[in-house]
């Protein structure tokens, strides 16, 4: 079976989008099919374009057997709606344009969190004749105003109409939460055709580790300290303003020590923050290649997921929960309560507070930082956790989809061609 692909985010970029994909289709591979991934220049978070890249019209190279196509897009940083829009739009035309150059497609596949890119995989699977699959990501506009970065108007209205148009379109949508499945049946869309497939960790890469990585703990002064990190991209959506103010509370305590990790919209914001209130308490790290990763939260003794207190949150689950189960770090979750909460409940691998609860968060670091008996009950619960996120079992499953609709499309052209 040849899969076509089209994401914006791909290797070297290390956001969640781009390793989702990579991860399970260097595995579809292995199990024998072809792959051809359609993505642009690497440039996210920053919107500057990676050493060793350019922004070509076109562009192919090979990444451990999967084909990969890079064209030519208008990049910009996370700074406003229209140049966003911009950017999405141009991935939309040059990724059409350029999987219509591609062998013959068994399945065309387009994922989110902007739904533009599903746009172009539709016109291809039009134009193609092959079933397009939409691995829906996010809830695209929505998520828009729940950041507080547009409000309700025209624009946002007609985004909403193509963003219906696409999911009603499309012969199969693969969710990354059953809550996204639970919202779009409530919205009229056939649940018969959407798959629930959740992040998840490759195991062969995050395993637990037994101490700090002793280097990079050397470089940042960590070594003897309790390290609560906030390891990936810096977002509208993470309120990472309240993370600082949990590191002020506990500026106290020598033995505390906060990691901030990543790039993104926000983290200027962190940095201005940490200078303003002169916390040395504070360490930042850049945006490190996402081979460093396992390194980098080798240095965590607890790991931050925060998201701001908005519905739509309900129903996003950050997908670092699962790396952190791999690497058996307990997590202190400050989100709305959902789907993601209910994950860290079940498995019992970390702290549930309040969103943007400052005093919470505080009395759960110091809770898994003074109790040993029971962090370490947390600990291994988490490293219990993370074989039933298994990306190979995540990749099967989406794999199984994308068979069955190839398996159709193909029988019904064998029986096109027997009539004619």
């Amino acid at each position: 079976m040849h899969i076509l692909f089209l994401t914006d985010n791909f290797p070297p970029e290390g956001n969640a989008p781009a390793t989702r994909t990579y991860e399970h289709a260097v595995r579809w591979k292995k199990q024998g099919h072809e792959v051809t991934v359609i993505t642009c220049a690497p440039n996210f978070p920053e919107g500057k374009v990676f050493k060793g890249y350019q922004n070509k019209l076109y562009d192919v190279s090979d990444l451990d057997g999967i084909r990969v196509v890079r064209v030519k897009t208008f990049i910009t940083a996370n700074e406003g709606f229209v140049k966003r829009i911009l950017d999405y739009m141009s991935f939309m035309l040059s990724g059409f344009l350029a999987g219509l150059f591609q062998k013959k497609p068994d399945v065309i596949v387009a994922t989110s969190p902007q739904f533009f890119c599903a746009c172009a995989g539709w016109a291809l699977s039009a134009v193609r004749r092959k079933p397009f699959v939409f691995e829906l990501r996010d809830i695209w506009p929505a998520s828009i105003t729940a950041v507080g970065a547009m409000k309700e108007s025209f624009a946002i209205r007609t985004l909403e109409k193509i963003e219906m148009f696409l999911y009603r379109r499309a012969d199969s949508i693969i969710s990354v939460t059953h809550a996204f499945k639970k919202e779009l049946i409530e919205r009229g869309i056939d649940g018969s055709k959407i798959d629930v497939v959740l992040n998840g960790v490759d195991l062969s890469k995050y395993e637990p580790a037994e101490s700090k990585d002793e280097e990079l703990a050397e470089q940042y002064g960590l070594k003897g300290k309790f390290v609560a990190g906030y390891i990936g991209t810096h977002g509208m959506a993470h309120g990472l303003e309240h993370i600082v103010a949990v590191a002020e509370k506990l500026k106290g305590n020598d033995d505390i020590r906060f990691v901030f990790a990543g790039g993104g919209a926000a983290r200027q914001k962190v940095v201005d923050l940490v200078k303003e209130k002169r916390l040395s308490n504070v360490v930042l790290i850049d945006r490190q290649p996402k081979e460093m990763m396992p390194r980098i939260w080798s240095l965590c003794d607890v790991s931050l997921v925060p998201l701001i207190n908005s519905e739509l949150f309900r129903t996003v689950i950050p997908s670092k929960i699962f790396e952190c189960m791999g690497m058996g770090i307990p997590t202190i979750m400050s989100v709305p309560e959902g789907e993601a909460t209910a994950i860290i409940k079940d498995t019992n691998s970390g702290i549930v507070v309040e969103s943007e609860n400052v005093a919470q968060i505080s009395e759960a670091i110091l809770k898994l930082y003074s109790d040993q008996a029971f962090y370490y009950e947390i600990r291994k619960a988490s490293i219990e956790a993370g074989p039933r996120f298994s990306r190979d079992l995540m990749a099967k499953d989406m794999l199984d989809v994308f068979s069955s609709h190839a398996d159709i499309a193909a029988s019904l052209e064998t029986l096109k061609q027997k009539g004619q």
